[in-house]
């Protein structure tokens, strides 16, 4: 158990345990690349779409660009002139913007979002190589219009040219995908974590997996097979296993006809490793109220856009009747609370802002249970009932505006049960 429970904690990159004399378990710096690289197969598999992505680029991006605008400073600034003089890969721009935010939960998000971008890129259809070059100094007039916004600390102007940059690359990708018959997952490989050789073959399996077309409940391979195909040790495969079947990507059976059976793919294993990388990064509470702000309200105009589909009307009708016969219990308060807010995310369809949610609640919930908050009162119960219920009749009514503005004031009046 103790060694199964080291072998987690070096997965998470938060400690390695170190032999020989004055051995023992060292705290490390812990790296989001492994539960990154596990939410973007997750992602994956929901089958997450290129106008998903986009969109949630097109909400944090701006809102990035915008606080870079209030944040910077002269190292900074020289930062971002570097990476455009460099004209480096195009995902470290929004990696060096993002930075100048100063808020880790953007930064993070951030990433994830254009690593997902790159691999949707990476077989993109170019019609010539003056297509491509064109669309390189494209992008690079973009960026250089947001670097000279930034550095000016003109915020409006940085968020209106991060929109219309996110704007153009959303036209371009949809203008140049191949025909779905010849797209390939690529794998991520050249992104396995420099560390220990199992996580090295996990990420290499899951990959080889993703692209395979195997269906859950199918055997990718027998464990001899496995051996032969990626020439490694049985202890670093097995080591490997362990972590596919920590993250849901695949489970090994024994016995006969056993074998690696794919599994279907859980984000939970992602949000405990995002959370507990969060953690350690410390964002302020501001910090994650304006991420969870911003998806917040976006999910609410997108459903109140759907006001009258049948499963919106279902989740207000239940929502109504959840208020009405409520009680005065925090933990079932509580719980409404939850199911209130990610149910909005649902409805709105995007996946990737709903596991961002997910993961912003993670960490409220992880600082909750760390300090002695004090127990919602039932006035403070009562007010949140309420505020429930007339985000619902704003959403019922269709009226978009006042959903909005009843939306932000509930977020901020319950901003002690969230921090």
């Amino acid at each position: 158990m103790l060694r199964e429970a080291v072998r987690l904690v070096e997965h998470h990159q938060v400690a390695r345990m170190r032999r020989g004399p004055n051995g023992g378990l060292l705290v490390c710096e812990p790296d989001a690349a492994p539960a990154t690289h596990a939410i973007i197969i997750y992602l994956e598999y929901l089958g997450t779409t290129i106008r998903d992505l986009l969109d949630a680029r097109l909400l944090l991006e701006p809102l990035a660009a915008s606080l870079a605008a209030e944040q910077i400073d002269e190292a900074g600034i020289e930062r971002l002139r570097a990476v455009l003089r460099a004209k480096g890969p195009r995902d470290e721009f929004h990696a060096a913007l993002a930075e100048q935010s100063k808020n880790p939960v953007l930064q993070l998000f951030i990433d994830i979002l254009i690593r997902l971008t790159v691999r949707y890129a990476e077989h993109s259809r170019l019609d010539s190589a003056s297509d491509a070059l064109a669309a390189i100094d494209r992008r690079h007039r973009e960026h250089a219009g947001i670097v000279a916004a930034v550095t000016a600390g003109d915020s409006a102007q940085a968020k209106t040219l991060s929109e219309r940059h996110v704007e153009s690359v959303t036209s371009w990708l949809q203008d140049h995908q191949p025909p779905r018959r010849a797209r390939k997952r690529s794998g991520l490989h050249r992104e396995a974590p420099q560390g220990k050789l199992a996580e090295v073959l996990a990420n290499a399996i899951r990959d080889d997996i993703a692209t395979s077309g195997r269906r859950i409940g199918e055997v990718f391979g027998t464990e001899v097979g496995l051996l032969e195909r990626y020439r490694v040790s049985r202890s670093v495969l097995r080591e490997a296993v362990r972590l596919l079947e920590y993250h849901a990507v695949a489970k090994m059976r024994r016995g006969p006809g056993g074998g690696l059976v794919v599994a279907e793919p859980q984000a939970q294993a992602s949000i405990d490793t995002i959370a507990l990388y969060l953690q350690y990064r410390k964002p302020r509470g501001e910090d994650l109220r304006l991420v969870r702000d911003a998806i917040e309200i976006d999910n609410v105009a997108k459903v109140v856009k759907r006001h009258d589909a049948p499963e919106v009307r279902a989740f207000l009708d239940t929502h109504r009747l959840i208020i009405e016969e409520a009680s005065d219990d925090p933990r079932a308060a509580g719980m409404a609370e939850f199911l209130f807010h990610t149910g909005l995310a649902e409805l709105a369809g995007n996946a990737v802002l709903d596991l961002f949610l997910r993961i912003i609640v993670e960490v409220f919930r992880r600082h909750w249970a760390s300090t002695e908050q004090p127990i919602p009162s039932h006035s403070d119960i009562a007010d949140v009932q309420r505020a429930h219920l007339r985000i619902i009749e704003a959403i019922a009514d269709g009226d978009d505006s006042l959903a909005r503005y009843r939306t932000r004031r509930h977020l901020d009046a319950a901003a002690s049960w969230w921090l």
